[in-house]
């Protein structure tokens, strides 16, 4: 196991270079690195040379790359061009509201899709077990930012236009209103539901159906010949390598926590790391994009290997 951890290791440095590398020049040709500048109507050309030379944006392309890349071995991730804040600074800023927003829905999604996924697989067929599947479909079927809008028209504008206790449209807490956690978690309901929902779907639909190819297995009926308890059969036996595809999937979805949810976070204005990503992209903040990008690719590539280990720990039968 060792000796495969320190092969992907080593795998995973090209890897990553090759990453950085793509995105640095596909980042680099979507627009002007100086365009939020020229919104200054003062800015002389002499000026704008003067801040391109300050940047290092007056090098060539391979240049400014290897240069950033050697910045960010030092530990120098470079400034913002918006905030002139490092880059760190400015993610360390917003993380912790990605991870209450990502953490909770997560949490969220697991309580429910495992029993769901569980119980759909042991009563197939069933009427309950038709109703889950509708229900799951139709929630995998619904783009995340059409069930937001529609939770914020319904649980937002209707029942406040109805005098009726509301939940806010967005932020994380009421401007004229003090911080505490009775507000954040006011706040973070609808757009946990929001994302927990389609990660209910998924989840319980993959662990019913591996469930259902278990359950099929020959060493289950053995063990169910042999008078196994029912409890001890389907915690020992079935669920765990059952959960061999579903925490695949979760482990490859760990990463996104701290990627943050684009399009769930721009509708309900949540101030975490995807709002940030989409802000940065249309203010064209070259070094906070590329900061992103290089935290999301690093989390991929470590939870693919952490992943592998999981699926060798659930089936000892799996060797490296």
């Amino acid at each position: 196991m060792l000796t495969y951890i320190s092969r992907r290791a080593l795998l995973a440095i090209p890897l990553l270079i090759g990453i950085t590398l793509i995105s640095f020049f596909a980042i680099r040709a979507t627009g002007d690195p100086l365009a939020v500048f020229n919104r200054n109507p003062m800015l002389s050309p002499e000026q704008r040379q003067a801040i391109m030379h300050h940047y290092g944006l007056d090098k060539p392309m391979v240049v400014q790359y290897f240069v950033w890349l050697g910045n960010i071995l030092r530990g120098d991730w470079g400034t913002s061009f918006v905030t002139e804040q490092p880059v760190t600074t400015v993610i360390a800023q917003r993380l912790p509201n990605t991870l209450i927003l990502m953490g909770s829905s997560f949490l969220l999604t697991l309580i429910l899709a495992l029993p769901l996924g569980v119980y759909a697989a042991l009563h197939r067929y069933s009427f309950l077990d038709n109703l889950v599947t509708f229900l799951t479909f139709l929630a995998y079927a619904m783009p995340t930012f059409w069930l937001g809008l529609v939770c914020l028209m319904i649980f937002s504008v209707w029942l406040k236009t109805h005098g009726l206790p509301y939940f806010p449209p967005g932020g994380m807490y009421e401007p004229t209103q003090p911080q505490s956690l009775p507000a954040l978690l006011w706040h973070l309901f609808l757009p946990m539901v929001v994302l927990a929902i389609t990660g209910v779907a998924r989840y319980s639909r993959y662990l019913r159906a591996s469930m259902i190819e278990v359950l099929r297995q020959d060493y289950v009926r053995t063990a169910r010949a042999k008078g196994v308890p029912r409890g001890t059969l389907l915690r020992r036996h079935v669920f765990k390598n059952a959960a061999i595809p579903v925490a695949t999937l979760i482990m490859l979805d760990v990463p996104l926590l701290f990627g943050g949810a684009l399009i769930t976070e721009r509708v309900f204005a949540w101030p975490g790391v995807g709002m940030l990503f989409v802000d940065s992209a249309n203010r064209t903040d070259y070094p906070i994009l590329l900061g992103l990008i290089l935290i999301t690719s690093t989390l991929v590539i470590l939870f693919n290997v952490l992943s592998d280990i999981v699926y060798a720990w659930l089936d000892p039968r799996i060797a490296y």
